[in-house]
């Protein structure tokens, strides 16, 4: 195992805000990348102040700024726009997420950037892409929902469609982006050139809906919200427990219902149509209440001790409390903690995926507002102290 991160040798210049392009930095700086976040010399990125606060300070912040550096530079400014300039000459990626045309009107589109550096990858994150009739369009995550498709299908059948809890289709979309940003790195090993990572949120909302095109295309079937079963797969569901959690049981497949029947006691329900996959699935809502009624008599950690056991698929639906007790996460150190200068221990989730040889880390919290403008202007651009005074009295930096 080395101590260096794999992504060490990769500059990332950051220029997108709230969530969709700023995940992607957080991926890319999890594994070592040197990401610059360059945030406006006002207020920063809205995410600095979105969410849930404590004494003034957002606890999203931290998790989505995490290794990043942070400078300060206003882009609608001639002096400002040639700072972003310097800064990718030397740069491997360049991270936005504004409407479509904007980096162009500032004269800092692609084009004009791989004259500068053509190495550059430029990754590219909006609602819609680049380009296509609705390009122009403003586009946040919740639309990219609605659009790829997921939105339709998530929620209970007789209830209107609804959201899934936390901000899937930006951080989808930076993910996808950072797939985006490495296989770009790898073909410039291969052709010495940069391109462009053109990212729609709606498209990566899409890349995860399975086959729900050619079930309409081909087979005439609309998939649509069925709340918290699959219909035809059973038993699949979340079901009570006597102490108010509900256990998750997944136990459609004949052999693992057979162990189900058996930590029941009920294996006389082999007997009959229960016994195929297709005759759960027919009596899918009977066999659900059936399941519960036993469920609903044990509390949560009896019941999944027995489950367990029994080589049965079964997992509370957790909260966060049941993430910070579990000596599960505690094993794989799915939670890491870090020093947060003003709120104390600060834990977060860790970096996902492990790598055994090269691992990524999770350095520190998110910087302060333009923390380090003066040390990367300096280290990267030659600015001196008049230099930086100069631009600051302009409201440049």
């Amino acid at each position: 195992m080395t101590d260096q991160l794999p992504l060490s040798d990769v500059r990332v210049i950051e220029t997108g805000s709230l969530i969709a392009g700023p995940f992607c930095g957080h991926l890319l700086a999890d594994f070592g990348a040197d990401v610059i976040k360059v945030e406006d010399p006002g207020s920063g990125d809205p995410m600095r102040t979105w969410g849930e606060m404590v004494d003034g300070h957002s606890l999203s912040w931290p998790i989505l700024a995490r290794g990043k550096r942070s400078v300060t530079c206003n882009l609608r400014t001639p002096a400002g726009q040639q700072i972003l300039r310097d800064l990718v000459a030397e740069a491997d990626v360049l991270v936005e997420n504004f409407r479509p045309g904007t980096l162009e009107r500032w004269g800092l589109g692609p084009d004009e950037l791989a004259r500068l550096n053509p190495r550059l990858i430029v990754a590219r994150v909006t609602g819609y892409g680049q380009h296509g009739p609705y390009a122009s369009r403003a586009g946040f995550g919740s639309i990219g929902e609605a659009m790829g498709g997921v939105r339709h299908v998530t929620g209970e059948p007789d209830q209107p469609s609804s959201r899934v809890g936390i901000s899937l289709g930006d951080s989808l979309a930076g993910t996808f982006s950072a797939l985006g940003v490495l296989t770009a790195l790898h073909a410039r090993t291969q052709t010495g050139r940069g391109q462009v990572v053109d990212t729609a949120i709606y498209e990566a909302v899409l890349a995860l809906m399975e086959a729900t095109v050619p079930e309409w295309v081909v087979a005439g079937k609309e998939r649509r919200r069925t709340g918290s079963i699959l219909p035809g797969v059973a038993p699949s569901n979340a079901y009570p427990t006597a102490d108010g959690a509900d256990v998750l049981i997944g136990a459609n497949r004949d052999t693992v219902f057979a162990r189900l029947t058996e930590a029941m006691d009920r294996t006389d329900l082999l007997a009959g149509p229960l016994a195929t996959h297709v005759g759960r699935g027919e009596a899918q809502h009977e066999l659900d209440a059936l399941i519960a009624d036993w469920t609903a008599t044990q509390k949560a950690d009896e019941l999944l001790e027995t489950l367990h056991d029994a080589g049965v698929p079964a997992g509370k639906v957790y909260t966060a409390a049941d993430m910070v007790a579990d000596p599960h996460f505690a094993a794989r150190e799915a939670l890491v903690t870090l020093a947060h200068p003003d709120l104390g221990e600060f834990p977060m989730q860790n970096v996902v995926p492990h790598l055994s040889d090269t691992p990524g880390a999770v350095r520190d919290v998110g910087p302060a507002l333009g923390e380090h403008t003066d040390t990367v202007y300096a280290d990267l651009l030659g600015a001196d102290a008049a230099q930086l005074r100069r631009w600051r009295d302009l409201g440049v930096i």
